[in-house]
């Protein structure tokens, strides 16, 4: 029997800021989405909203350490970031009897542990513009360097400002983008080094587990990416044990899921999560989910 509690429709629950944690209840079949390194939920929530009203159970939570106070990030580490995606899937997991998660960037990576250490109650994974580290075409040369920085405290003396173009090809939603990031940090739209240092720690995490994933996972990557390139996908291609589908897009820049070429991740995104609720309506013969399309 379906787990989504009565509810008829997809209602959001009331988020104060952009920067709040978003669940919004539907079918069977749920969806988490993990933001990306340094953001929030807003990164995702176009996506999140056009699952929604396909019908899917949808959770964007906040990271810890994230938000409104980018400050409070530097005092977080990985494993708090991990502990708020394991509190959300235990909320999915209570309303669907599927779930795929997945996420944006180092988020999506981050899912990939929860993957390997809840596989029985992880369906599926969905991985935007994955980034095992950042190779793309807009990072400096000498952000390798920080390989070499051992302790956290003196990489924290650091700190890596954002630079054009911030993740985004299409200038409109850029200067949209941008002017919310002045607004929450006008002096400075980055990060301490110290940041990346848990970044690092956490892939090297998700790498040793990677082999034992057999879910299936979708893949959706830029050509263009300039934060990371196309090397991070071959390395997750090789080393995931389950089937991977992949998608190259050809005309955005990091942030899929706001950029140009939206529209068609959410349209590649439900032809995938269509896959678990066409096995959730056969197990269910008498439960009829009814899923709508983007369209609609």
């Amino acid at each position: 029997m379906s787990k989504t509690n009565g509810v008829s429709g997809p209602t959001q629950k009331a988020a104060a800021s952009i920067h709040d944690s978003v669940f919004i209840p539907g079918g069977p079949v749920g969806v988490l989405l993990a933001h990306s390194l340094g953001g929030s939920p807003a990164d995702v929530r176009y996506v999140a909203q056009n699952l929604a009203r396909a019908g899917y159970t949808v959770s964007c939570p906040v990271l810890a350490g994230h938000g409104a106070d980018r400050d409070k990030l530097d005092g977080t580490t990985w494993w708090d970031w991990y502990a708020s995606l394991e509190e959300a899937h235990d909320q999915l997991r209570s309303h669907c009897d599927k779930v795929i998660v997945g996420g944006l960037s180092a988020g999506g990576i981050m899912t990939l542990h929860l993957a390997a250490k809840r596989a029985s109650g992880v369906d599926g994974i969905v991985l935007l513009s994955p980034t095992l580290w950042p190779d793309g075409w807009a990072v400096p040369w000498y952000f390798n360097f920080t390989r070499l920085i051992r302790h956290k405290w003196f990489a924290n003396l650091l700190f890596y400002a954002e630079r054009e173009p911030y993740g985004i090809k299409d200038e409109r939603v850029r200067r949209l983008v941008v002017g919310a990031l002045e607004q929450q940090t006008p002096d400075r739209i980055g990060f301490h080094g110290g940041v990346f240092h848990e970044f690092r720690w956490m892939v090297n995490a998700v790498k040793a587990g990677l082999g034992s994933l057999r879910q299936p996972t979708l893949i959706v990557h830029p050509r263009q990416d300039d934060r990371s390139s196309l090397r991070n996908v071959a390395y997750l291609q090789e080393k995931l044990g389950g089937i991977v589908e992949t998608v190259v897009l050809d005309d955005c820049y990091h942030v899929i899921t706001l950029d140009k070429q939206r529209d068609l991740v959410v349209e590649r995104l439900l032809g995938f999560a269509g896959r678990f609720a066409a096995d959730v309506r056969k197990s269910q013969p008498g439960q009829p989910v009814r899923l709508r399309s983007a369209a609609e």
